[in-house]
């Protein structure tokens, strides 16, 4: 699967369900349109995964040395309230109120689209996160791309 790519803007009714966007679900296989892992993400957001990616990733901690401190601790921390969310017949996919409290999300979402996952920011979190870090952007795009060979 090449990756995915995209910011869509969201609203999330009552219950904490949002329709999933058609331009989103468009860049996934038929077989992962469905079902997805929600947890928190590395900032204040939630991270939701193709059930696909996510056994991926899963795959490769399981690998990881379980008797280290650390790992033990990122394992617990990267799984913890992990959750599978499947869309509705309706295209509709369930934020569990419990993880919208945990990152501050209200009403109005942004989905990040980037290669293997989907951020679901709060819409004002997500832009002042955005913001705060345009001043930066470019000495952070020598520190990160600097040292990439050209053309690979």
């Amino acid at each position: 699967m090449a990756g995915l790519v995209g910011e869509f803007e969201v609203k999330l009714d009552a219950k904490g369900r949002f329709m999933f966007p058609s331009g989103l679900r468009k860049q996934l296989p038929p077989a992962c349109q469905r079902d997805f892992m929600l947890n928190k993400g590395f900032e204040d957001c939630l991270t939701l995964f193709p059930l696909t990616d996510w056994e991926k990733i899963s795959k490769k901690l399981s690998k990881m040395n379980l008797f280290k401190p650390k790992n033990r601790m990122f394992y617990r921390l990267f799984h913890q309230g992990a959750k599978l969310v499947n869309l509705d017949k309706a295209g509709r996919a369930l934020i569990p109120v419990s993880h919208m409290e945990r990152v501050g999300l209200k009403q109005e979402a942004m989905l990040i689209a980037y290669n293997d996952r989907i951020e679901i920011w709060d819409k004002s979190k997500y832009f002042e996160m955005i913001e705060g870090s345009m001043a930066d952007f470019a000495d952070l795009a020598d520190e990160v791309m600097g040292d990439l060979e050209n053309g690979e």
